[in-house]
């Protein structure tokens, strides 16, 4: 049986119809069409698939899709303007912070979510931050690196 979904995603509102056992992360993927969330482990464990709900992180692949019901969810695809990369974005390429990439979305997002409540964070509190997501082809420093020199940037241009 599939139950009606009013939800924002990325600013857009929609209405979809969802089968209730439909998680957030196959509802973003399959019927938003929206790929940059990552499917990974499925049970919560790696951060590949961190979404925004309401401002604050989830893994979408634990969250079902109903549960989103009149709420705002961000994605990664959310983070910038199409074809235009956002600060968070430009400090992690120019970092070197991304190696395969997978990981990447939801190391954007969680740091997405830490600046937005921390905007001065220090090295503990960003390694703290991206802890829920795991990366097999970094060593994190410039991963922490890029999130240092965004927030830094961010606090510049506030000031």
């Amino acid at each position: 049986m599939k139950i009606p979904l009013r939800v924002t995603v990325n600013g857009v509102p929609r209405e979809d119809l969802v089968e209730a056992r439909t998680s957030l992360l196959t509802y973003l993927r399959e019927q938003c069409d929206l790929t940059g969330t990552k499917r990974a482990c499925e049970e919560g464990e790696c951060g590949c698939c961190s979404v925004l709900l309401d401002g604050t992180q989830v893994t979408s692949c634990l969250v079902f899709a109903i549960e989103a019901q009149g709420k705002d969810v961000v994605t990664v695809e959310g983070l910038s303007e199409p074809l235009v990369l956002g600060s968070l974005q430009e400090a992690f390429a120019e970092n070197g912070a991304s190696q395969c990439g997978f990981c990447i979305p939801g190391m954007l997002m969680s740091a997405t979510s830490l600046l937005e409540r921390n905007g001065n964070p220090s090295e503990a509190e960003i390694r703290r931050a991206i802890s829920g997501n795991l990366c097999r082809c970094t060593g994190y420093d410039r991963i922490v690196a890029a999130i240092a020199q965004a927030a830094e940037r961010r606090r510049g241009a506030k000031g």
